[in-house]
């Protein structure tokens, strides 16, 4: 009988070492992995508590004056929302984001089967830098381009509903890659 025991010993061992301690470390690694993943990101470093966003330019030559305007005015919404970082003027700011308007295209987006255009979308494409000022460093230099939709044959004052549905999108993401892009 102690023989039987002795074998069964040796087997439950063996079923130990080949089956639990490897299923231990996977475990162990897929907890380390979501710490690892967790610390990645999403926080601004403690040092930069306020912000500056002057007036956008626009280089796109798409002749809206109200353009870079628009843009401005929803990016300090964006982070007056958010309130990760306060908006203040570029002298007492720890960080500023400059943005730059470079294109707007108008596209058919919805054509009907006797081709005629039914749906347009506007295409804004942004250049944004931004930089902290107490370090003196850029922290990232990115293009963000989304799109907004408008039916077609309705005029400018439609246009301008898929530009604004387009740069709103864009200060959104923006502002995702300002505070939570680390």
């Amino acid at each position: 009988m102690s023989m039987f025991l002795i074998k069964n010993y040796r087997k439950s061992t063996m079923y130990t070492k080949v089956l639990v301690i490897p299923s231990f470390m996977f475990l162990i690694g897929f907890i380390l992995y979501g710490c690892a993943y967790s610390f990645k990101g999403g926080s601004v470093p403690p040092h930069l508590k306020t912000i500056a966003i002057p007036i956008a330019e626009d280089q796109s030559g798409y002749g809206d004056p109200v353009l870079r305007d628009s843009l401005t005015i929803l990016l300090v919404q964006q982070f007056t929302n958010d309130n990760t970082l306060q908006i203040t003027d570029r002298t007492s700011a720890d960080c500023i984001l400059e943005s730059v308007v470079i294109d707007v295209k108008d596209a058919p987006a919805v054509v009907q089967a006797d081709e005629q255009v039914t749906k347009r979308r506007m295409t804004v494409t942004v250049r944004t830098t931004y930089n902290d000022l107490k370090y003196r460093k850029k922290i990232w230099e990115k293009t963000f381009s989304n799109w907004g939709e408008y039916d077609s044959g309705s005029g400018l004052s439609k246009r301008t509903i898929g530009v604004m549905e387009a740069i709103r999108k864009i200060s959104e993401d923006i502002l995702n890659e300002t505070v939570a892009g680390w």
